[in-house]
């Protein structure tokens, strides 16, 4: 092992997010290496990507495609492990620097949690474990002194704009692309496909973030991390449609300054910055032309087209397990919108029914959101046959903060 490569353990190595970390570290291979990978059930790519990039150890979450990774790997020097057991256990290796939390959904929590406990760096992609457990990974941080870089392109943005100030923040400014419906009537959206709201306009994300992003459900999730990462309390974040998606994000201070982040919608740069921190290493990504740019603007967003992101508001007013709650909820319809088992504008209302439903814990514990998580799941799955796509339901209506 080169000990003067920073150690990588990446936690969803064949999603978006895993492969392009995988392409900044081929580009900083003298910086940077993939001690594990995992992946949950894509192991023909994971056996790729251990074949190009030869790590101590690959994990697949699915055990059932064990054999067929520990086959394809036998002739190499690789630790090929599965399971939900083993995702654990493999971050806590004392060589591995950072862990790149890469795994979508409620899943990445456990892992997450024991790469804290083992006191490792978090590169947090997995915006989930903010949202589900927030002040629980805040402690566990501050207790095993686990520092978190967040690699959202978003909150990447917001620790860029308060690397070196003093001052408090007064106000963040989250940016959204508004996603692929930003310009439809309640009755457009009522029609959507799942093909078309998997078509982003602007970034390339795996299927479930891009489902999220078309809802804005995705953006309310990243109000309630934003609230965790940098201490700043709901109504202090306000959200702001911005179609071009180059500013992508701001903070406001004490005396009216705004700093921003720009540049080209490229996930590889604050993953990059995520590894390098606090160096800003060299790379042959596209730069931002700013005569190319002939304008940016600025919206409101509309909660009552896109309610996801009053229901994630409303869930951070209430606290708790709520966010769980949300999340659970969320991860059921939008699973269940790409299967076309519901509408698009159907998942906010099943979301808004299993928050009001499931049983609000005011102070959770681990075990709370592992419960919480499960029992919404099953009501959302009761709400969802209660339902035909072809009929649509009034959105549950809430307002933003």
């Amino acid at each position: 092992m080169n000990t003067t490569q920073k150690q990588i353990a990446i936690l969803g190595s064949t999603g978006s997010i895993g492969t392009q970390a995988l392409q900044v570290i081929a580009e900083h291979n003298d910086r940077f290496a993939a001690r594990v990978l995992t992946a949950n059930n894509q192991w023909q790519l994971l056996a790729k990507q251990a074949r190009q990039f030869m790590p101590a150890a690959v994990v697949i979450a699915n055990d059932a495609h064990y054999a067929d990774l520990r086959d394809a790997l036998s002739d190499l020097p690789i630790a090929v492990y599965a399971g939900a057991d083993a995702l654990c256990q493999v971050v806590e290796n004392k060589e591995i620097d950072i862990v790149l939390t890469a795994m979508v959904g409620f899943a990445g929590l456990p892992p997450t949690i024991a790469a804290i406990r083992a006191g490792r760096q978090i590169a947090l992609a997995n915006k989930e474990t903010m949202v589900v457990a927030g002040e629980l990974i805040n402690s566990l941080c501050q207790r095993y002194n686990a520092p978190i870089l967040p690699v959202d392109s978003e909150h990447s943005a917001i620790f860029q704009s308060i690397m070196g100030e003093v001052s408090p923040i007064e106000k963040i400014i989250l940016t959204a692309s508004g996603g692929p419906f930003r310009t439809f009537t309640t009755a457009q959206l009522a029609e959507v496909t799942p093909a078309q709201a998997l078509r982003h306009p602007n970034w390339d994300m795996g299927a479930k973030i891009t489902i999220d992003s078309a809802t804005m459900m995705n953006k309310g999730f990243e109000v309630i991390e934003a609230k965790w990462l940098f201490s700043v309390e709901p109504e202090r974040i306000e959200v702001v449609v911005h179609p071009q998606s180059v500013v992508h994000s701001a903070v406001q201070f004490a005396d009216g300054a705004v700093k921003a982040q720009l540049g080209v919608p490229d996930m590889r740069v604050p993953i990059q910055l995520a590894f390098s921190f606090p160096e800003r290493l060299a790379s042959s990504f596209q730069r931002l032309d700013f005569t190319a740019m002939h304008s940016l603007t600025f919206e409101r967003p509309d909660t009552e087209r896109f309610p996801c992101l009053a229901l994630a508001y409303e869930a951070l007013r209430r606290g708790g397990n709520a966010p769980c709650i949300v999340n659970a909820a969320n991860e059921v319809v939008n699973l269940a919108f790409r299967q076309e088992q519901c509408s698009f504008m159907q998942m906010a209302d099943i979301i808004g029914r299993t928050l009001d439903a499931t049983p609000f814990v005011a102070q959770p514990t681990l075990d709370d959101y592992i419960a919480t998580d499960a029992e919404a799941r099953r009501l959302a799955a009761e709400a969802l046959k209660a339902i035909t796509p072809s009929k649509p339901q009034k959105p549950h209506n809430l307002q933003t903060s």
